[in-house]
């Protein structure tokens, strides 16, 4: 074989993995416990994978250099891929879905919204809604086991509606269930690959199109109510939709423009931000000893009072505490992309149209780049430890040009709320209870989390 011939095999030396016979078992596997099949496959091949799904072949890569390849450096080669794709059909084209100029014109118009002068300013409001969750979990100490999980989800939700929209999203007391319905059928979308068909008259689909309808009408009732009383800055997610949509003529894509935009929002924005909080809860009360510390830096910095937007940095910490459990926990667990160019990826062949898998769940875990991995150590984030760590070993919100543009909103908002709670509360799993991640379109706790609340003395 001559030299470029040579060179030419190795550049087209594709990933190793199971045999294609295995792709109904691996198949069902995903569907059963997705986190498992990407660790194992990790475990057993290395770095590079490759994963036949009956008509499709993933293409797995699980090194921070492959995720630098895929998720900034060569960017724009990946556009969303397996899942997301399909997800489609029920999130429709929101930020999270869409690409190209439709993408950019959105992200120009949403990104305002997050610069850090504007959300520093929602510490006051974020720190309300929390001294309110305080109250109420405060209320049920001693009454039985409290779901913290969907305590999360309904106060990221108001602190969203708040934050983002100038709106009361609890007037609509139906918005949590059609998002829960409308995240389910994403992900039925995403591992059946959209083969059934949405018109069929399954119990399912029939339920998603309700919820999808009920959704449809809290945004136009948000709008509407935007538009005849409008903020004082215009700088709110509705008011920004409202002015960047009023010169499309046509009224139904105008509506849906909205709608796709705000499911997406609010969808990802809160279940992140609840997800992450549910883990932190649940990881504190396995670690009495980080509880402690988290409680003692609280009222060292804090006291009695509210905090403020320098008071974030003190929380040195918390801080640690809320890194590792999104080490852990990531709430957007994997990173699903789709080659429009042939590349090439740590000497691997990646085809044209190959569905290409970036999972920061298995990434953070990756032996070489964390001791003990599996273990709850917040203080591998503290200075002396982080310095000189791969940049992208650590991608709890993604990375490159669709780094998540609500994580400084995250972060506050999560941060606030840890030191509200761990300050008066401590909250226990309820014995018996089997703490388990179900992989959505976020890392959540499956089945909700069921804890007692503690008043500390």
């Amino acid at each position: 074989m001559s030299a470029p011939d040579a060179a030419r095999t190795r550049a087209r030396r594709l990933p190793p993995g199971p045999p294609a016979r295995r792709a109904p078992a691996l198949l069902a596997s995903m569907a059963r416990d997705r986190l498992t099949v990407m660790t194992s496959a990790a475990l057993r091949y290395g770095d590079a994978v490759r994963l036949p799904l009956g008509p499709k072949t993933l293409f797995f890569f699980n090194h921070p250099d492959h995720a630098k390849r895929v998720l900034a450096d060569n960017a724009a080669n990946y556009h969303k891929g397996i899942g997301l794709v399909h997800a489609r059909r029920a999130l429709g084209d929101g930020l999270l879905t869409s690409e190209g100029e439709l993408w950019r014109t959105q992200r120009k118009v949403i990104q305002p919204v997050f610069q850090p002068r504007r959300i520093n300013r929602q510490t006051g409001v974020i720190a309300e809604e929390a001294a309110k969750l305080v109250a109420r979990l405060r209320a049920r100490a001693g009454t039985g086991p409290v779901d913290i999980r969907e305590e999360m989800t309904g106060l990221t939700l108001g602190i969203l509606g708040r934050t983002l929209l100038d709106a009361d999203l609890g007037a609509y007391e139906s918005i949590g269930e059609s998002f829960e319905v409308v995240q389910d059928q994403a992900i039925f979308e995403m591992m059946s690959l959209s083969a059934v068909p949405s018109w069929l008259p399954l119990p399912q689909q029939r339920k998603f199109r309700r919820a999808r309808a009920d959704l449809e009408r809290i945004t136009a009732a948000l709008a509407a109510e935007r538009a005849a009383n409008p903020g004082e800055d215009g700088d709110d997610v509705l008011s920004r939709l409202i002015e960047a949509t009023a010169a499309e003529p046509d009224e139904a894509v105008r509506r849906q423009r909205m709608r796709d935009e705000l499911v997406t929002l609010l969808l990802a924005g809160h279940e992140t931000t609840a997800s992450t909080l549910s883990w932190t809860f649940t990881e504190l009360d396995q670690h009495p000893l980080v509880w402690q510390k988290v409680h003692d830096e609280v009222v060292s910095v804090l006291g009695d009072r509210q905090p403020t937007p320098e008071d974030l940095h003190r929380l040195t910490y918390t801080s640690m505490v809320l890194e590792e459990v999104m080490r852990l926990h990531p709430p957007v667990w994997i990173l699903p992309r789709k080659a429009q160019q042939e590349d090439e990826i740590g000497g691997f062949h990646v085809p044209a149209g190959a569905e290409v898998l970036i999972c920061p769940y298995t990434l953070h875990r990756h032996p070489e780049f964390w001791e003990a991995p599996d273990r709850f150590d917040p203080e591998r984030f503290a200075p002396d430890r982080a310095g000189g760590r791969h940049r992208y070993s650590y991608i709890p919100f993604g990375a490159g040009p669709r780094y998540c543009v609500g994580s400084s909103l995250g972060l506050l908002e999560a941060t606030v709320v840890i030191a509200a709670v761990v300050r008066e509360l401590k909250l226990a799993k309820a014995p018996g209870h089997v703490v388990r991640p179900e992989p959505m379109l976020t890392l959540r706790v499956q089945g909700g989390l069921p804890m007692t609340v503690h008043p500390v003395d």
